[in-house]
C-alpha cells in the first residue's frame, strides 16, 4: 500500500493542471440575498469585479461559483442536455454535462485560450439571448469533424426548473480546452459553461495578480468591505496552495504507511540476521571438526552462505505467499487495499537476502579462522 500511495503521490505531484495556479488567487465571496433581488446580488458582483480590477497589481478579475479542487462537492454538479443537430443513435440517452456558472473573463483570468469562438460578454444578461461556452469533449462528442459554434443546445434535466435555469435553447459561441476543476491528474471533461449574468450563481472571485497574490488579499478585503460591510471575505489562497492543501491527506499517507512499512522491513530483518547469526554461531564445533577432517575454510564459508539464502529466500517466498492471499481477504473489505509495487517487493526481498548472506557470513567467516582443536 506505501509503493502505491507513493507512486499515486509522485504522479500528482508532476502533473501539471492545464491552467495557472500561482498567480490565480481564489477567494469565497458568500452571496448574501437577503433584502436583495437576483439582479442587485449580480450587479453587486459586476461592482467588485469592476473595482478591484483597478487595483495595483490586478490583472484580470473574473468570478464563479465553485473554487477548482477545494469546492469539490459543488463542482460534481451535473445535468443532461440535448444538442440541436448531433448525431443521436436510436433510443440513446441525453448526454451529462458538468454546470459551470462563469463571469466574462473567467478563462482569461486562469490563463485558458479560446479554441474557437468569444469569451462571454457583459451583453450576455438577462433578456438577451441566452449563450453557452463548451468543452472540447463536448464539442468532439457531438460533433466530430464538424463546427460547433453558433449551434444551439438546451437543457433537459428536471431538475434545472426547480434551481431557476430555464430549459430554453442557448446558442454555443465558442470552444475551449477541457478544465477538469474536480481532479488533480485532469481527465476529459464535459462541461458547458453560462454566463452569471444571465443565470446560475456567484460566490467565488479569481484575481490573476502581476506579483504576488497575497500581497492584494488585505486591499481586496478592504475594498470589498468599503462596498458592504456586512460581505464575508473568506479563504482567500492561491490556486497552487489549494492543490497542495487537497495532496496533503496523500504526503500524510506516505508518511505514514511509509513509516510502518520501514519498521515492518527493520524487524524482518533483524528478525532473519539475529536467527541465522545464531544458528551459524551454535554450528563452531561442527566447523572445527570438518576443518580438522581436512576441509576447506572456504568451502564452508561458500555452504554457510548457501544454506542462510535457501532459508532466507523460503522465507520471502512465504512471506510473498501469504501477503498476497492476505491482500485478497482484505480487499473483500476494504476497496482501495493493494499489493505493493514489483519494485518495493524486489527491493525489500533483496535487503532481507542481504541481511541473511552478512548475518550467515560474519560468524562463519569467524569460526572458520579459529583453531579446530581449540573449538
Amino acid at each position: 500500500m506505501c509503493s502505491s500511495d507513493l507512486n499515486t503521490l509522485l504522479v500528482l505531484e508532476r502533473t501539471q493542471p492545464p491552467f495557472d495556479t500561482a498567480r490565480v488567487l481564489a477567494v469565497n465571496l458568500p452571496v448574501i440575498s437577503y433584502g436583495r433581488t437576483p439582479e442587485q446580488v449580480r450587479q453587486f458582483y459586476r461592482d467588485v469585479q469592476r473595482r478591484i480590477s483597478t487595483l495595483p497589481g490586478v490583472e484580470h478579475v473574473s468570478s464563479g461559483f465553485g473554487v477548482p479542487w477545494r469546492d469539490a462537492r459543488a463542482l460534481t454538479i451535473n445535468f443532461t442536455f440535448a444538442m440541436d443537430g448531433a448525431a443521436r443513435q436510436n433510443g440513446q440517452d441525453d448526454l451529462r454535462a458538468r454546470f459551470r456558472s462563469i463571469s466574462p473573463g473567467f478563462f482569461e483570468t486562469l490563463g485558458v485560450p479560446m479554441t474557437q469562438g468569444r469569451d462571454f460578454r457583459d451583453t450576455d444578461r438577462d433578456g438577451s439571448e441566452r449563450a453557452v461556452i463548451i468543452s472540447q469533449s463536448v464539442a468532439q462528442k457531438l460533433f466530430p469533424g464538424q463546427q460547433a459554434l453558433n449551434r444551439h443546445l438546451r437543457w433537459t434535466d428536471p431538475v434545472m426548473k426547480f434551481i431557476g435555469i430555464s430549459q430554453e435553447p442557448r446558442r454555443i459561441v465558442a470552444v475551449v480546452p477541457d478544465v477538469d476543476d474536480e481532479n488533480i491528474i485532469p481527465q476529459p471533461a464535459m462541461t458547458i459553461y453560462q454566463p452569471s449574468d444571465q443565470e446560475g450563481w456567484g460566490g467565488r472571485l479569481f484575481v490573476r495578480a502581476a506579483g504576488d497574490p497575497y500581497a492584494l488579499v488585505p486591499i481586496i478585503t478592504r475594498t470589498i468591505h468599503e462596498m458592504a460591510s456586512d460581505q464575508p471575505v473568506e479563504r482567500a489562497s492561491t490556486l497552487e496552495d489549494i492543490r497542495a492543501e487537497v495532496l496533503t491527506p496523500n504526503r500524510l499517507n506516505v508518511i505514514v504507511f511509509g513509516g510502518f512499512a520501514g519498521v515492518a522491513l527493520l524487524i524482518s530483518v533483524v528478525g532473519v540476521a539475529g536467527v541465522l547469526a545464531f544458528s551459524v554461531s551454535a554450528r563452531a564445533r561442527e566447523f572445527g571438526i570438518r576443518m580438522a577432517l581436512g576441509a576447506d575454510p572456504r568451502t564452508i564459508l561458500t555452504n554457510v552462505l548457501r544454506e542462510g539464502l535457501v532459508i532466507a529466500g523460503i522465507g520471502v517466498a512465504a512471506g510473498l505467499a501469504l501477503g498476497f492471499v492476505f491482500a485478497r481477504v482484505v480487499a473483500r473489505y476494504v476497496s482501495d487495499a493493494q499489493l505493493p509495487g514489483v519494485l518495493a517487493l524486489i527491493a525489500s526481498a533483496v535487503v532481507i537476502l542481504t541481511a541473511a548472506v552478512i548475518a550467515s557470513a560474519v560468524p562463519a567467516a569467524r569460526a572458520a579462522t579459529v583453531n579446530p582443536v581449540e573449538v
